[in-house]
């Protein structure tokens, strides 16, 4: 069969959808980012809890690490988990871990909530699925296996689309990982790549109760629309759940949507209260008050200088508060103000890109060279998609040179031997300042994809303080460090000719990739 036949499904075009920013930056305050918070909650926390790593073997160290401290709850949101050596350790980690639980005197306290996409984990005859089900078995009422399946694949779609081709439709692309009251936010899959030689972002934070019951909840608010695993690899919906492709789409995604509205207002709600007692009092003073009041009692708490904001983008729960923010910051960023984006695919919806064309801060872009594209070197269609990002990075470019923008936005290539690129966030570095005060970071890649496709969630971190600001300012440089400034004569280089037929196909499929 012909490979075109494989992308007639994917030809439809999509239906534009057009949303306002939520207000514009407040002026100086404690920090000026306080406007987030009247859309998600915010978490006052110290910076000495947060940790930027640099690697993905630390980032791989740290989870095997993490789950053998666990005591109470490990959560684990991720694309898929792959089938390798280094998989299975982490597998064999929580096997460990359970089996210590169910030694330990009274009943087991340890829970494990395991959320992946369906159509990506249940790939190939080995998958996500098979190396999950053995846990299943031996921890029946322990361990729970949710797959989220998107409602927009149904009917004969479903039924047309082949395996891999049915993942362009939609996913679950949130990357989180939890054990008891410590965090991991990355845009990393539980894959070997991401083990070894795939680079990613990765931020803990220690001791965060408060971020790590939201992110529980959250994931069990997408576990409970999902289809749960069994143990005989058949996969079921909780009763009197609308299913996602066999009931009515509409009846489906309001529960859905209630269900995720729910964990992110009763959580703001709580924040708010939280806030109302503590350093968001009106009174000057108070904040000096309450740290004397807990010095006498002998609790010391670290005053929060660090603020994080959970940023959830469900386009097909009609969700959109990521987009909301993220084209927000890109808007209000003043003159002279510096942001640092990057993304592994860069193919930005028109929105952002019109606003980094259209706005007055500089850009700096960090993108993949096609040899560090995930796809470089892939069989069949896949193969030709490091040539369609060329394509859109080239048209992206020669918009800039038309507008004579070139020294306001540089686009940046990273290229390392042996390695892939799939770094995404931002850093906002505000006029006249050295440092980073904002950075977001989890799995959106600012493109169509993320923002109308696919369940994202990150989180922006906002800090004033100058030792985080610090390890933001050296992750973004170590990674811009591998990356060459793009100029005309980057496509004139033999591997970035673009055949006719990609130059074709690329503009009807941008949006599934």
């Amino acid at each position: 069969r012909s490979s075109w036949l494989l992308l007639a499904p994917l030809l439809t075009p999509p239906v534009p959808v057009i949303t306002a920013p939520p207000c514009s930056l407040c002026p100086e305050g404690a920090h000026r980012f306080q406007w987030i918070r009247n859309l998600v909650p915010e978490f006052g926390i110290s910076s000495s809890h947060v940790k930027v790593l640099s690697s993905p073997a630390e980032f791989y160290e740290l989870l095997k690490v993490q789950i053998k401290a666990a005591k109470q709850r490990v959560v684990m949101a991720s694309l898929y988990l792959g089938t390798g050596l280094l998989e299975q350790e982490l597998v064999d980690c929580l096997e460990e871990t359970l089996e210590k639980s169910l030694q330990a005197k009274g009943s087991p306290d340890l829970r494990v909530s395991i959320l992946l996409d369906y159509t990506r984990g249940s790939r190939g005859r080995k998958n996500s699925r098979t190396m999950l089900i053995p846990l299943l078995q031996q921890f029946p009422e322990q361990v729970r296996v949710s797959l989220f399946h998107t409602p927009n694949l149904r009917g004969l779609l479903r039924l047309l689309i082949p395996e891999r081709f049915n993942e362009t439709i939609g996913l679950q692309h949130i990357k989180v990982y939890l054990f008891d009251d410590n965090v991991i936010l990355s845009g990393a899959n539980l894959s070997d790549l991401y083990f070894t030689n795939r680079q990613d972002r990765y931020v803990l934070l220690r001791d965060s109760p408060e971020i790590a019951d939201f992110f529980t909840e959250l994931v069990d608010a997408i576990g409970d629309v999902s289809l749960q695993l069994q143990q005989d690899d058949t996969v079921q919906m909780m009763e009197g759940m609308v299913h996602p492709y066999q009931g009515d789409k509409v009846a489906y995604c309001e529960i859905a949507n209630r269900r995720v509205m729910e964990v992110i207002n009763s959580a703001r709600t709580r924040q708010e209260l939280l806030h109302a007692k503590t350093f968001h009092s009106s009174q000057p003073c108070s904040s000096l008050l309450s740290q004397q009041g807990s010095q006498a009692s002998g609790s010391l708490k670290p005053e929060p200088d660090t603020w994080i904001y959970p940023l959830i983008q469900m386009k097909p729960f009609g969700i959109q508060i990521d987009e909301m923010v993220t084209e927000t910051l890109l808007t209000e960023a003043e003159r002279d103000a510096r942001i640092y984006l990057t993304t592994g695919y860069f193919n930005l919806t028109q929105a952002y890109m019109d606003l980094i064309l259209g706005t007055r801060a500089e850009y700096r872009i960090l993108l993949a060279s096609p040899e560090v594209n995930g796809f470089f070197g892939a069989k069949g269609v896949a193969g030709a998609i490091p040539a369609a990002y060329v394509y859109i990075e080239h048209q992206f470019y020669s918009e800039v040179c038309y507008l004579q923008q070139q020294e306001r936005v540089q686009l940046q290539e990273y290229s390392r031997a042996g390695w892939t690129f799939h770094a995404k966030g931002l850093w906002l570095y505000l006029a006249g300042s050295d440092l980073p005060c904002l950075t977001l970071i989890g799995s959106p890649n600012f493109g169509y994809r993320s923002v109308h496709r696919d369940l994202e969630a990150q989180v922006a971190i906002v800090t004033e303080n100058k030792a985080l600001q610090q390890q933001l300012h050296q992750e973004q440089e170590q990674l811009y460090l591998c990356s060459g400034v793009v100029s005309t004569s980057t496509f004139e280089q033999p591997n970035r000719y673009v055949k006719l037929w990609v130059k074709l196909v690329t503009p009807l499929i941008k949006n599934f990739f």
